[in-house]
Parts: C-alpha cells; structure tokens; sequence
C-alpha cells in the first residue's frame, strides 16, 4: 500500500514538474500588429496610398519635409526609405536637418567640398550634438546623402539664439501670426510644460523663438534654390503653424508625418492630421518616461481649463 501511494505521488509530481516545463517553454504569443501600422494616408484625398505613389510624389516637390519623433528608431527608418526611394526615381535633394544648427554649414559645406562623405566626420563638421539627438540615430540618413553626393544643410537656430528671443534679449524679424496660428504655437507650449501657462511675457518669448526656428529651416530650404528635403520633428513639419508658412512656395511642398499608433485608435480620423499631407504609421513607441512626474519650476498658473494636450508629436 505504501508503495503504490508512494508511486502514485511520484506520477502526480511528475505530471505537474513536466507541464511547468512545457508552460516555461511555451512562448507568449506575439500580439498582432496594430491596424495601421506601415500603412500611408493620404490626408486631402482621404485614402490609403502606397510607398511608390508616395515616393512619386515626394520626387516632383520642390520641398519634402519629414516630421519625426526624434527618439524612435522606425521613424528614422522611413526617413531612409523615402531618402532611397527618390534616389531610385533619380532625384538629388538637399538633405536639411534640424539636428545641425545653421552657423556650422561653411564647415559642413567645407568638408563636403573636399570629398568627406563620411557620416562620423561630416557630423563633427556639422557640430552635431551626439548625446542630444541619440547618436548615431541620424546617422544612416547622412551616410546615404553623403554617398550619393547629396547637398548637406545645417537647418537649425542656434540654442543660443533661440534663448536670446525666448528671454525678450533679441526680436526676430518674422511675418505676423494669425491668431489661429499664435493659439495653436501657446497652446504648444503650454503642453509643453505639462499644462500650466508660462506668464505672458516669456510665454510670448517662447513662442517667437518657436516661430524663429521654423522660419530658419525654411530659410535653409529656400537658399537650396532645388529639391530639399528637411529632417525635423514633426511639430516642424505642419503647414498649419510651422515651417511651411515661411516656405517662399508653401504649395510646393509635401509634409509627412511619421506617427506612432495608438492601441485602440484604428482610424486615421483618430490622429491629429492638420497641417499634414501624409500620415505614416509605425509601430508603437517604446515606453517613454512621464516628463510630468516632477513639477517643472518657474511655471506661473495652470492652463486655462479645458485646453486640451496636443495630440502631434513634439517637435
């Protein structure tokens, strides 16, 4: 009797000891990917479109602007597409990029014109901040334009400039905002400091220097006086408030929006699409610390109740 109770433990020990080997080994079923993600719309014809007839478009636009979230590695990757896309239709763009600030194009042109086309070198050139912009995320889109002889532009304002107007030291020169515009750039801002309202002055600082950078990327695109493509955040890129109003042919241009999906958002309609012309959609990001988990210092008073977060990337 006590051998067969003793046998009969053993089995049962045995059954559960193998199933929890074969639970261990049994893999977590991946879950599926998300509707939209790799798919193209096209925000004025309401429709879906492919990567050709996008690329196709891209080659005949004066300005090709390719907003971006700086930190995702699938928004760099569609960049490339696109960039080797119109080098198979047979385009030769500028290649303009926020990540470069303008007053280091003499260097940057300087080593171009004498044959550098390494991507290392050309960024030393271009001063490009390794540790700010994640390095060597861009990488792969200066090594593509280098190798194939493309123009490289330093698009940016400098931060120093930048600081100098958003602390009322300096006013840029730029075309008046409509009010819509200026509503839209504070409200920009205000999310930007995780809902709270900076006191009207340096508010308004904030939002001229904003405006100020947009102006002198289109500015860099502009001196190109060809086919320019601008690598910028996507807050750059619309056509509501940003680069393109400054553009000297703003018709001329096409804005793609690399946008990450969003679980339980399966429409296009569900995204922010103003000032766009196209959408891409990537996979989801990767988990993002909350930047509002710590009070900002300095803020002055809650945004006004019902201002809504803005649903673009920021740029």
């Amino acid at each position: 009797m006590t051998t067969k109770i003793l046998l009969t433990t053993m089995h049962l020990c045995l059954g559960l000891c193998l199933g929890t080997v074969v639970m261990a080994q049994t893999p977590t079923p991946t879950p599926p990917p998300h509707v939209l993600q790799g798919r193209i719309w096209d925000t004025r014809a309401q429709q879906f479109i492919t990567e050709d007839a996008l690329y196709q478009r891209a080659a005949v636009a004066r300005y090709v602007l390719l907003g971006e979230k700086h930190d995702s590695e699938a928004h760099h990757a569609r960049q490339l597409d696109v960039l080797k896309g119109l080098a198979a239709l047979g385009a030769k763009p500028a290649l303009a990029m926020e990540q470069m600030d303008s007053e280091h194009q003499t260097a940057l042109t300087q080593a171009q014109g004498a044959g550098q086309a390494d991507a290392e070198a050309l960024a030393d050139a271009g001063q490009l901040n390794r540790k700010g912009w994640r390095w060597p995320m861009y990488k792969d889109l200066m090594a593509f334009a280098a190798q194939h002889r493309w123009p490289l532009r330093a698009a940016n304002l400098s931060r120093t400039e930048a600081r100098k107007i958003a602390l009322g030291e300096r006013t840029p020169n730029l075309p008046a905002a409509t009010p819509e515009q200026q509503a839209a750039l504070e409200n920009d801002v205000v999310q930007g400091h995780c809902g709270y309202r900076p006191e009207t002055a340096r508010l308004n600082g904030i939002v001229a220097a904003q405006r100020a950078r947009d102006a002198r990327m289109a500015q860099t695109m502009d001196a190109v006086g060809g086919p320019v493509v601008l690598i910028a955040g996507a807050g750059h890129v619309r056509a509501d408030r940003a680069v393109p109003r400054y553009l000297a042919a703003p018709a001329q241009a096409l804005s793609i929006a690399m946008v990450e999906t969003v679980a339980g958002q399966a429409r296009p309609a569900d995204y922010d699409r103003a000032g766009f012309d196209v959408l891409w959609f990537t996979a989801a990001g990767e988990d993002r610390p909350d930047p509002c988990a710590t009070p900002l210092p300095g803020l002055a008073a809650p945004a006004a109740p019902g201002a809504a977060p803005s649903a673009s990337p920021k740029p």
